[in-house]
């Protein structure tokens, strides 16, 4: 009656404290799911020029290279432009609303794709007269580059355990380990392009690319169990390959 008071005890200990953070035991699923949630917050960052007023520029919708469904499924050109005009409205650009173009844009970025200078000074009117560049942000490359998962399943070593030594709670408590943790890497990378809005001449482009990886864990021992996934998202990742490449452009203001 010892021992099994004695296993349920460390039970109740293992579920408390089964995963830390910091040192710091995590002690509920809701904490643990909160802390890796914090990894896909905005983080906002200072622009080295942002206190000089850069010149009016228009964000053009750009191209995805990439044929991964799973990130064409959650990311769009128009998406990467809205991240885009943020960030660069947060360098201290003169942004134009895309939405205030209207069915006007499609006709600019048909221009600008076909590098037709001509049709782009018939665009030369209004509001659209005061802006010198045009700016697109392209995604190269989205793919998931390396995969790896490992586990331990105790049932085996369990029953050899408790067959040796003859002790049943010994062999349970084996049995009763298991765990597995899945990891995935992947590889975005970002180009942008600088154009002249009149001639549709590129004039400057950087390239920028960086990892993320996404993963799940999981452990089981006397009946208590745990779980957790996460990783910075794609969208996240999207986000702060755009800050780079408007910190880049904000150096050439």
């Amino acid at each position: 009656m010892d021992k099994l008071l004695c296993i349920i005890a460390l039970g109740v200990l293992l579920q408390g404290c089964i995963a830390t953070q910091g040192g710091v035991p995590v002690t509920g699923a809701s904490a643990r799911a909160n802390a890796a949630a914090d990894q896909t917050l905005y983080q906002k960052i200072e622009y080295r020029n942002a206190h000089k007023r850069g010149p009016t520029v228009i964000v053009l919708p750009g191209k995805m290279k990439s044929n991964n469904m799973t990130f064409t499924q959650k990311m769009t050109a128009n998406n990467i432009a809205d991240f885009a005009e943020l960030e660069l409205s947060n360098a201290n650009f003169r942004v134009l609303e895309r939405s205030d173009l209207g069915p006007m844009l499609k006709e600019i970025s048909l221009a600008v794709n076909m590098g037709d200078s001509r049709a782009l000074r018939r665009f030369k009117r209004g509001k659209f007269k005061s802006t010198k560049w045009f700016i697109k942000f392209d995604i190269l490359k989205a793919e998931q580059v390396a995969k790896a998962s490992g586990g331990f399943d105790g049932r085996t070593i369990g029953n050899l355990l408790g067959h040796a030594t003859g002790n049943y709670y010994l062999g349970t408590v084996t049995r009763s380990a298991q765990s597995s943790e899945t990891a995935g890497v992947w590889v975005i990378g970002m180009r942008y392009k600088i154009l002249d809005a009149s001639t549709s001449e590129q004039v400057s482009q950087g390239y920028f690319e960086d990892k993320m990886e996404l993963g799940s864990k999981s452990v089981r021992i006397l009946g208590v169990s745990q779980s957790q996934s996460g990783g910075v998202t794609l969208d996240s990742m999207v986000q702060r390959l755009v800050q780079q490449a408007v910190a880049d452009i904000d150096k050439k203001k």
